[in-house]
This record gives C-alpha cells, sequence and structure tokens, in this order.
C-alpha cells in the first residue's frame, strides 16, 4: 500500500471520519463501519484532506480536465479544498463549482456556485463517499443542462466495496451505468489492511472481534 493512503487512514482516524461500532447506512444497512467527513472541522483538516484527493485525481485523471465539480452540501467545501491542493501540490489550475439545493433568482442567481460552467468543459465530479449512485443520477443533469459538457469521472474518499443496486459495487455500477471513471483514495480492503491487529496511537482499532463483524457484513452487503 501507498504510503500516502495509510497516511490518509491514519488522518480519518485521528478526526473522528472513519469510526468503528453499530450503525445504519442511508441505505437501510447495519453496517459496522462508518465515513463521515463532515468531521473535518479546521483548515489544517481540510489542507490535508484536499491534499489527499488532489494525489488521487492527479494519478487517476492527470491535469486534463477543467473544472472540478462538488454537489451540495458536503461536495461544495470537498470542491474548494481539492482545487487549492491540485493548484499548489501539482501546478493543475481548475476551477470549481458546486450547486445550490436552490435556484437562487436575485445577486449571484442561478443554480451553481462557484465557477460557472459552458459547453466544451471537461468536468470531474468530487464526494465523500457513495453507496448507492443517488447523487450521482441527481447531478448529471444540472450539469449537462449547462452546455455541451463531457463528465470524466467520479472520486470519492473511501470505496466501502459494497452492492449498490445490483450484486456489483456501487462505483463500478456508476461506471457501468454513466461512463464515467470512477476511483478513491482508499478501499475498506485497504482500511482493514492497514487497522488490523496492527497497533496506533497505542490501541488497536480493528481486532479480531472486529474483523469478523466487517468480514459477516461483507458477507451479505459485499460487491462481486
Amino acid at each position: 500500500m501507498e504510503a500516502y493512503k495509510e497516511e490518509f487512514i491514519h488522518f480519518m482516524v485521528d478526526c473522528g471520519v472513519l469510526r468503528f461500532g453499530d450503525f445504519v447506512t442511508k441505505s437501510g444497512r447495519k453496517t459496522p463501519f462508518f465515513v463521515n467527513t463532515g468531521c473535518y472541522q479546521t483548515g489544517a483538516q481540510l489542507r490535508r484532506l484536499g491534499g489527499y484527493y488532489a494525489r488521487a485525481i492527479h494519478d487517476t485523471f492527470g491535469d486534463d480536465f477543467d473544472v472540478l465539480f462538488g454537489p451540495a452540501y458536503k461536495g461544495i467545501p470537498l470542491s474548494v479544498a481539492a482545487s487549492m491542493a491540485l493548484s499548489e501540490d501539482f501546478g493543475t489550475e481548475v476551477r470549481y463549482s458546486s450547486n445550490r439545493k436552490e435556484i437562487k433568482d436575485h445577486g449571484d442567481t442561478g443554480i451553481l456556485l462557484g465557477s460557472k460552467i459552458k459547453s466544451g468543459d471537461r468536468i470531474v465530479m468530487i464526494e465523500d463517499v457513495t453507496t448507492a449512485g443517488t447523487s450521482i443520477k441527481e447531478t448529471l443533469p444540472i450539469l449537462r443542462a449547462q452546455g455541451d459538457v463531457q463528465v470524466l469521472g467520479l472520486v470519492v474518499s473511501v470505496d466501502r466495496m459494497e452492492r449498490g443496486q445490483g450484486t456489483k459495487s456501487a462505483l463500478k455500477e456508476i461506471e457501468e451505468t454513466y461512463g464515467l471513471k470512477t476511483c478513491a483514495i482508499v478501499t475498506m480492503a485497504e482500511v482493514t489492511e492497514c487497522l488490523w491487529n496492527k497497533e496506533y496511537n497505542g490501541r488497536v482499532i480493528i481486532d479480531d472481534s472486529l474483523k469478523a463483524a466487517i468480514d459477516s457484513y461483507y458477507d451479505l452487503y459485499g460487491a462481486e
């Protein structure tokens, strides 16, 4: 595993973003792990987070795109942080853009925040975690309504590696349904590899009992 991925996993633990216990996902699945990027709260945390996203974006999409788009609401700070990190770390200048939940009819009108989107733009979308592809389904029509644009792909922080609507993972379904390239900073398999029976900050985060619960979850919901 690349060093930056291990650093990112520990970073999520330190920020309380990656948690283990008893949770219920939006889709109603009971899960022993949960990722909540809303727990990133400081400027220093966002700067580091943007750097990890920028690395994944650079490795997957290079610099051959124009707009980094983050769907409201969690995608808004992600698009800002990652676009800044792309500029600082890789010299890649892209515009950031996000959508409003409601169209604004006065002042800075329209449905978009940040950069406007125009015909010819090549767009990469950025999200926290995708489990069902609902946000993509809602967001693509907004982007395509702005003009003749090319949506290249999607980057997320963690690939949960569980089934979407069928037997394949949510990211694989997005690739096949919408023709997008997808990537994640880390996968849950990498998270488990990094933390299982390995001490971090004086404790073992994933012990054998928790590992068994994670394995049982994937027996039920793991992607093929």
